[in-house]
């Protein structure tokens, strides 16, 4: 059953992160996540990395609460928001972003989906006009990009 809630928690998460993307992080909180966009920032933080601790919070208080309860099924929702921020860290800021350089000549057609796909939502340095909300749920047409492109 715990690893149900995880499982759950995990997948809820990316219809979650594409609405806080869309209408919070590019709407009310636009003055956090713009440098992400026009990479105005100095230095190797951006603004946009404060999203990582308004995230962790809530994760590290259900973690905390649950736990405190027996391990109940809060402290395997916030297990399964840590793992989906594990995830989101490691594919968007270490994978697309090549903060690390890592895979960075895969020719997997899954994460070169996701790769396109971001890159047309930074095709935008604004907040409006943006596309490709999610992190995990890559819209068939990239992929179709992809195939293509290869087939060329």
């Amino acid at each position: 059953m715990n690893l149900l809630i995880i499982l759950i928690t995990f997948i809820t998460m990316e219809g979650l992160t594409w609405t806080i993307h869309k209408y919070v992080m590019h709407g009310l909180l636009w003055v956090l996540h713009r440098d992400h966009h026009d990479h105005s920032n100095t230095g190797h933080l951006e603004k946009n990395d404060y999203f990582f601790i308004i995230f962790a919070i809530p994760s590290f208080a259900l973690m905390y609460f649950g736990s405190q309860q027996g391990f109940n099924y809060l402290f395997y929702i916030g297990l399964g928001v840590t793992l989906y921020g594990m995830g989101y860290f490691f594919v968007h800021d270490i994978f697309i972003h090549q903060r690390i350089s890592f895979l960075k000549n895969t020719q997997n057609p899954y994460l070169l989906a996701i790769r396109r796909a971001h890159k047309q939502h930074h095709k935008h340095t604004g907040k409006e006009r943006g596309e490709c909300f999610g992190f995990l749920w890559v819209p068939i047409k990239y992929f179709k990009m992809y195939f293509t492109k290869k087939q060329r």
